[in-house]
């Protein structure tokens, strides 16, 4: 048994508060109730968050783009040294690093990832043997590492808008609509093994696909979650325009049946009409804050977003640092920088901006990655997460002013538990030491070739 001093349920914060897994999921929980001897005490209990949007293997090139080109930098050169770096890795580099991914989300708050898996040929470009090798890779780091898995294979065919063919960077993502059906039916597989795992589909951009592909990847989801990059930067809303006379977005939400199964990731350049829109279908915004704060990309509309109703939740895309709290509080920094405002998020007076940006994300990154209702309730899976007693940010702290906490300022996760198996405990993940040395090694072999 559990107990915990405070632990935030549905229905709002309780006190003194024992939960009881069985068989990876919340059997019962009690409220009001003294601990017992045998119980394990901590002092704060949260449900753990999904991460709606990954790249695993852009773990090992963080930091490695940071260095000012000739030219302007920004995403459309970030991406060339990314070509650089995949051209490098072997399936065992891409496990080696998704694992150390993996364990840092365990760490800072993530339960459940969306892989957005786009790395599927070999250096050359050619098929692998296996055609769901890679992603047998991505779904062994999950095993290891406890974390729920949505796999999301992504199908990247063309270079630009109107089918233009791949360039030769690209050449490890691309599928042809008979060898991605070949991968769905493969990765199924792959994933069966892997408690609560499950599979969505992820055209990657309207970039990569053309109308006819998108139609027919969105039907292989057979009712799991549609991913999508869109509008993440000012020359794809550009392009777009001269293809089609219509934005990414506003093509999306004409020509694709948008509802609640899909997720868009960043959606950052939108008009006010598309805001509104994209937040009237259903679908989730997949914002990655920092990610997007890295490249460049822009700030998300997010105020008429939420006047408006939307649904968003929140992932670490490129990886070049990983924490959920830390994906929450850029999210409220940047539209504080844009407005020049505080407490920007709540959507009324007296509503705390942790709250309102913890209980947003936790309902939107369950609907983008496939999840039942998320949260420490009955039935559900025994995922979350306490923070240390011990540390002084969350002094005299109590209710939303915990989650305030811990995204302003910093309070730290203490233990971690992913079906009711604690992964994480004082802070580290059980099995960090051994994938941190297979992690050094990929990458001392990679960064000297």
């Amino acid at each position: 048994m559990l107990w915990f001093e405070t632990a935030l349920l549905p229905q709002g914060w309780a006190r003194d508060v024992r939960i009881e897994v069985r068989e990876g999921l919340i059997a019962r929980i009690e409220t009001g109730v003294v601990a017992r001897a045998d119980d394990e005490r901590h002092a704060v209990a949260l449900p753990g968050l999904g991460n709606v949007h990954s790249h695993g293997f852009q773990r090992g090139m963080a930091g490695l783009a940071e260095i000012r080109g000739p030219a302007d930098d920004n995403f459309w050169t970030w991406r060339e040294v990314m070509y650089r770096f995949l051209d490098r890795l072997t399936p065992e580099d891409v496990e080696a690093i998704t694992a150390l991914a993996y364990v840092e989300m365990l760490e800072r708050g993530f339960t459940r990832v969306g892989e957005f898996h786009y790395l599927h040929n070999d250096p050359e470009g050619m098929p692998y043997a296996d055609s769901a090798e890679l992603a047998a890779r991505i779904a062994a780091a999950a095993e290891e590492t406890g974390i729920g898995l949505t796999l999301l294979p992504v199908f990247y065919a063309h270079a630009n808008f109107g089918g233009a063919p791949p360039k030769p960077g690209q050449r490890r993502f691309i599928s042809s609509l008979d060898s991605f059906g070949q991968l769905m039916e493969a990765s199924r597989k792959v994933i069966s093994r892997l408690p609560d795992a499950n599979i969505g589909v992820a055209p990657h951009s309207l970039r990569a696909v053309t109308p006819d592909e998108l139609a027919c990847i969105v039907s292989l989801a057979a009712g799991g979650p549609v991913h999508i990059h869109a509008a993440e930067q000012t020359k794809e809303v550009e392009d777009c325009l001269a293809w089609s006379n219509m934005r990414p977005v506003e093509w999306l939400l004409d020509h694709a049946n948008v509802g609640a199964q899909w997720c868009l990731v960043h959606a950052t350049h939108m008009t006010a009409l598309e805001t509104q829109r994209l937040a009237q279908s259903g679908a989730v915004a997949g914002l990655c804050p920092v990610t997007e704060a890295n490249l460049g990309d822009g700030i998300f509309p997010a105020a008429p977003y939420r006047d408006a109703g939307g649904r968003y939740g929140i992932g670490t895309d490129s990886n070049v640092r990983i924490g959920a709290a830390e994906e929450l509080g850029m999210l409220e920094y940047a539209q504080r920088l844009a407005h020049r405002a505080r407490n920007l998020w709540p959507a009324f007076p007296g509503q705390s901006t942790g709250r309102a940006l913890f209980d947003g994300a936790l309902a939107g990154g369950a609907q983008a990655l496939g999840q039942a209702e998320p949260g420490l309730s009955v039935g559900a899976a025994a995922d979350f997460f306490s923070l240390s007693s011990h540390d002084p940010a969350l002094a005299g702290r109590g209710d939303d002013a915990i989650l305030d906490s811990w995204i302003f300022v910093g309070a730290a996760i203490d233990c971690i538990w992913r079906r009711g198996r604690k992964r994480v405990a004082a802070g580290c993940h059980h099995a960090r030491d051994v994938i941190v040395g297979r992690y050094r090694d990929s990458l001392g072999r990679l960064l000297s070739l």
